[in-house]
């Protein structure tokens, strides 16, 4: 049910996993895009939203962004959200090459930094029929602002020195320099406050829940001077007429993202809040996970299904 693909953006090779249901049906099938988190690989929380979705009897393709995991891109660890956003058109292409999927019936999923990545390219290519985010992040002005929005926007300016700085040396040879993304010992973690996406990172990334050889918990700091020029939800309104779901936790530090987002969107359009679920809870943790993708499979088959079209509900 899962093959390996390989598949271009921007000239870089981007792997993949494809997940079919019933490779031996004549029908067209409905397709999800399923973009990974910050720091994230194909593997981890895309996987099992993938997985799952496989089981509503949607195709799904998982990929990791250029510069991270298994796919191409020099230096390794860079976060450039213009590509990752790329990198997501690219996957649709793709989809649309493959005699299993109706390219009409593509729809997009995109959880934390992808939750942004997703409509920001959804928002200029209208072969994504149906954006839906998890846990979504605006990575620049996350950067910009912090985590709860109320950072003073000049707290990046050292970052931006330092970037600088980065590229020189880059420039005379120097290998480009590796810091940490997220907490890599409990007490680090701790300093964040209880519940928060970084508290939360520690156990998800650096302990077996969800730790992964390819996901190494660093970055490229000097990304900060294309990050800080982005905006996912900028001109989200132009996702309309098409649908867009935004899925969050109640308890999410994050949460304030999804709902600035909706607040700029147009019809048609639906904040789905999940109690007591935190960022992080909805990478992977029962009770939520199951709540999420429920409402995902509703939503996908609503607006992605059509008489052409394999209906996920015949191929249960």
């Amino acid at each position: 049910m899962r093959h390996d693909v390989r598949f271009l953006s921007n000239g870089l090779t981007i792997a993949g996993h494809l997940y079919i249901p019933d490779v031996g049906a004549t029908t067209r099938r409905l397709a999800i895009v399923i973009g990974h988190m910050m720091g994230g690989v194909k593997e981890q929380s895309p996987m099992i939203y993938a997985e799952r979705l496989l089981r509503e009897g949607f195709i799904a393709l998982t990929f990791d962004a250029a510069h991270w995991g298994e796919s191409a891109g020099e230096p390794r660890l860079l976060e450039d959200p213009f590509q990752r956003s790329e990198d997501v058109r690219a996957a649709v292409s793709f989809l649309t090459t493959r005699e299993e999927v109706d390219p009409e019936h593509i729809g997009a999923l995109g959880i934390c930094a992808s939750g942004g990545y997703v409509p920001f390219a959804s928002q200029t290519d209208h072969r994504i029929k149906a954006v839906a985010t998890v846990s979504a992040v605006c990575i620049g002005r996350m950067f910009r602002f912090g985590v709860d929005g109320k950072q003073r926007e000049d707290a990046i300016l050292p970052m931006l020195k330092e970037a600088a700085a980065d590229r020189n040396n880059e420039a005379r040879g120097y290998a480009a320099r590796k810091v940490a993304l997220v907490p890599t010992t409990e007490e680090a973690a701790g300093k964040f406050p209880p519940n928060s996406m970084f508290h939360e990172a520690y156990s998800y990334y650096c302990t077996p829940r969800g730790q992964h050889p390819r996901s190494v918990g660093q970055w490229v700091p000097r990304s900060i001077d294309r990050l800080s020029q982005y905006d996912s939800f900028e001109l989200i309104r132009l996702i309309s007429p098409r649908p867009l779901l935004m899925i969050a936790g109640t308890k999410a530090d994050t949460a304030h993202f999804s709902s600035e987002a909706i607040g700029k969107a147009q019809e048609p359009k639906e904040l789905f809040w999940i109690e007591g679920a935190t960022h992080i809870d909805l990478y992977d943790k029962e009770p939520y996970v199951p709540i999420a993708v429920k409402k995902l499979s509703e939503f996908f088959k609503k607006h992605l299904a059509a008489k052409n079209v394999g209906h996920p509900a015949e191929a249960a």
